[in-house]
């Protein structure tokens, strides 16, 4: 496969036709993925926290330390959604809360083991932001303290918080935030002790189409080294109730750079359709643009909906858009392993 260069991506994101384009992303997904099979996963997001000190300006969802509204979830009810999801067919939760300033690594710890003691799930949870914090308030380094949660019971990262890796961008959006710098050392470092990850960017917060490439292009590099990321995926800003505010950015925008990530990350395996920020018609779409996932049935997601969006998805519903686009549903674990096919 071709390796598109930098400048040849933002020439083809500029100039391309979007059907073109999508056109080629799906012989690439279908020179990876030869067949029919548009994989999902059954899982849960557990924001354990909303107390958060990055206080990022796109973000609706975090509360200061002492706000009416700021909460830390008991273990009995993580436990008790746990079970749910286990009971719902669902076989992966996502701890992600925010940064709080006094829960330290002996929280994690003892949390990862206790829902291990209890449930066979797999935990990919707890983004790179949220381990450098942890790192910092135990004192270790990053590898110590991943290998220490990974020894708890943490099985994978998401790849959350990465927004884009261009610190120009960072500074503007969520100053607080580690940079793009500490984000991919937290990868590198979980790849390194056998933790595999995904990796996500955020388009639509007034970057511009070559910081979207750089952005691509680190998370090539860092592949080409580590081999560590399972999948990338494209989400867009969701402006409602933030500081940073702003118009959401077209289906078209996402569309072009969903089938751009396809071309320019040929050696990530999948690459995951959002049906979670743009709803079920454009998350069809993307199967004739490259993406060759549709993420989450989500039982339960709390940050996307603080900022206004909310779009609800049924396994039912999730085969249904699959089957209408002239696919096969297959439902995987979080190593993309097929489970059952509908």
């Amino acid at each position: 496969m071709i390796k598109l260069t930098s400048q040849q991506a933002v020439d083809m994101l500029q100039q391309t036709d979007i059907l073109e384009l999508g056109k080629m992303a799906d012989e690439v997904r279908q020179k990876l993925h030869p067949g029919d099979d548009v994989t999902f996963i059954i899982d849960r997001n557990i924001n354990y926290t909303n107390v958060c000190s990055s206080e990022c300006r796109f973000c609706a969802f975090f509360r200061r330390q002492g706000h009416e509204d700021a909460y830390i979830l008991p273990n009995d009810v993580i436990l008790e959604k746990v079970k749910e999801t286990i009971e719902a067919g669902g076989t992966q939760i996502m701890l992600q809360g925010g940064l709080h300033p006094e829960l330290g690594l002996d929280y994690y710890t003892d949390l990862l083991s206790l829902i291990k003691k209890n449930y066979n799930i797999t935990i990919h949870s707890f983004s790179p932001a949220e381990v450098l914090h942890v790192s910092r308030q135990a004192g270790l380094t990053i590898t110590e303290t991943l290998s220490r949660l990974k020894e708890a019971g943490l099985d994978s990262l998401p790849g959350g918080g990465a927004e884009i890796l261009v610190d120009e961008v960072r500074k503007r959006v969520s100053p607080k935030k580690i940079s793009a710098g500490d984000w991919l050392d937290v990868m590198s470092s979980a790849h390194a002790v056998g933790l595999k990850s995904t990796a996500t960017m955020v388009i639509g917060m007034g970057e511009t189409l070559e910081q979207r490439i750089e952005h691509m292009e680190k998370i090539r590099a860092l592949q080409e080294k580590t081999g560590g990321f399972r999948a990338f995926i494209t989400w867009t800003f969701q402006p409602g109730n933030t500081e940073l505010g702003g118009e959401k950015t077209s289906a078209w925008d996402y569309l072009k750079t969903l089938a751009l990530t396809r071309l320019y990350l040929p050696n990530i395996s999948h690459i995951q359709g959002s049906w979670v920020t743009q709803g079920q018609n454009i998350g069809q779409l993307t199967l004739a643009f490259g993406a060759n996932d549709l993420g989450s049935i989500m039982l339960e997601e709390n940050v996307v909906r603080a900022a206004g969006t909310a779009y609800q998805m049924s396994i039912d519903k999730m085969v249904g858009i699959i089957k209408a686009a002239g696919k096969i549903p297959a439902q995987r674990d979080t190593e993309y392993n097929v489970i059952r096919r509908f």
